[in-house]
């Protein structure tokens, strides 16, 4: 178990999705990782995800998903770099989803380019 709980959580959906489960359950929580899934949810990577503050975990169903990874170590990207680690990361132009952490909360990708903010790179999926 690492320190970094949305790398957890994203390494055990990805694992999920590959062993052809739809249901995964995270033991750890935190509200960076809640954030990180509502994104997600938004752009219909996972279904629906139930908090249990009982034992501080989360279930998430899985959806449309093939790839989620969190970006180690966290680079910062200038407004005009984001357009560089697009091309690393993501497989094509207009697929995929890259989660940038800016002065005004996560985001994805695209919205941090139209508004024209820099930020961290959390994680990315497609």
């Amino acid at each position: 178990m690492s320190q970094d709980v949305v790398a957890d959580a994203l390494n055990a959906m990805r694992n999920a999705k590959r062993a052809g489960k739809e249901v995964v359950e995270v033991k750890r929580i935190s509200n960076l990782l809640i954030e990180v899934l509502k994104i997600m949810k938004q752009k219909e990577a996972i279904k629906k995800y139930k908090i249990n503050p009982k034992d501080k975990s989360v279930e998430i169903t899985l959806g449309d998903l093939s790839e989620c990874k969190a970006i180690k170590p966290r680079f910062t990207a200038k407004k005009d770099e984001i357009e560089k680690y697009e091309r690393r990361y993501l497989p094509a132009r207009g697929i995929g989803t890259m989660i940038v952490s800016t002065d005004k909360g996560l985001t994805t990708h695209e919205e941090a380019k139209e508004e024209k903010v820099g930020g961290c790179l959390i994680a990315y999926f497609y």
